[in-house]
């Protein structure tokens, strides 16, 4: 099974469509459907009037290269991150109360304060602290004993890394022969999570064993990687100090990227209009933006 997947800024070599069919929600009328939990175009204009209602910071986006498209992908975005997260939080019983919002916003300068900065209504807001701590939580549920061993290979071109990738997800002494150069492959390497807490954001920890991605890295750039997770664990011993010397964004970011294989599994079919749902980035982008694929070998 192929999956096509979005441009992503990582490096991850340490050493050098509408919905159709029968049952569920309509995609007519959403913006868009996690599993059979539908989202409404209404509700994401409706944040999007908001949004755009705060000049100042709608300019500065546009100064750092953004646009209104943008702001519409990213409400998106946090609704397909908010269902998912809800659904783990139940799963794995976290209870987020009142009381740590209001504490988590009183420490960033409180509510009024961290408004004034966002894009969002009082409620949004709300919304969106409660699914950080959701996202922390899951982080710390897991980080601790967290360690993948993946096999890369660098390619110098879109075919090229088609064609590794193609090889890798058959296996055998072909797929063996794409780590005879050092220079250009690494195989079995083992990354714990706590020690490279950014890698730990990326689609590397998010990927299931078996499964091989191919991406291009930069879009300035030629290279393009191809890697294959071959372990993954959650019991490796590692310091108690170690976690705590994560930030609560890096936690964020790991936490979230543990809804990757959940997003896979139940679906999200994002209305065109916004564009398509990027597992590699884990937000909506431009369809344009696409630029790998996610091979899930047979057998």
């Amino acid at each position: 099974m192929r999956r096509q997947v979005g441009r992503v800024i990582v490096a991850v070599v340490a050493a050098g469509a509408v919905a159709t069919g029968c049952g569920g929600p309509s995609q007519v009328g959403s913006a868009v459907i996690v599993g059979d939990n539908a989202v409404s175009l209404e509700s994401v204009q409706s944040q999007l009037a908001t949004a755009l209602s705060k000049p100042d910071q709608v300019s500065q986006l546009k100064q750092q290269g953004g646009s209104e498209a943008d702001v519409a992908r990213g409400i998106v975005t946090q609704q397909v991150l908010h269902d998912l997260l809800g659904r783990q939080a139940a799963a794995q019983g976290i209870a987020i109360t009142e009381q740590q919002i209001d504490s988590a916003l009183a420490d960033n300068g409180g509510a009024d304060q961290v408004l004034d900065s966002s894009l969002y209504d009082l409620p949004t807001l709300r919304d969106r602290v409660r699914d950080n701590l959701i996202a922390a939580q899951l982080a710390r549920n897991v980080v601790g004993g967290l360690s993948i061993t993946v096999d890369l290979v660098a390619a110098t071109s879109e075919a090229d890394a088609d064609a590794k990738a193609a090889t890798l997800a058959a296996g055998g002494p072909a797929a063996d022969a794409l780590f005879a150069d050092q220079n250009t492959s690494a195989k079995g390497q083992a990354i714990q999570a706590v020690n490279y807490p950014d890698d730990a954001g990326t689609v590397l920890f998010g990927t299931p064993v078996g499964d091989v991605v191919v991406f291009q890295p930069s879009a300035q750039q030629a290279s393009w990687i191809v890697f294959r997770v071959t372990d993954r664990r959650t019991d490796v011993a590692s310091p108690p100090e170690a976690l705590n010397n994560l930030s609560q964004q890096q936690l964020v970011t790991i936490g979230e990227r543990q809804l990757q294989p959940v997003a896979d599994q139940v679906g999200v079919n994002v209305n065109p209009r916004y564009g398509v749902w990027d597992p590699i980035q884990m937000r909506v982008v431009d369809a344009d933006q696409r630029a790998g694929e996610i091979l899930t070998p047979k057998g």
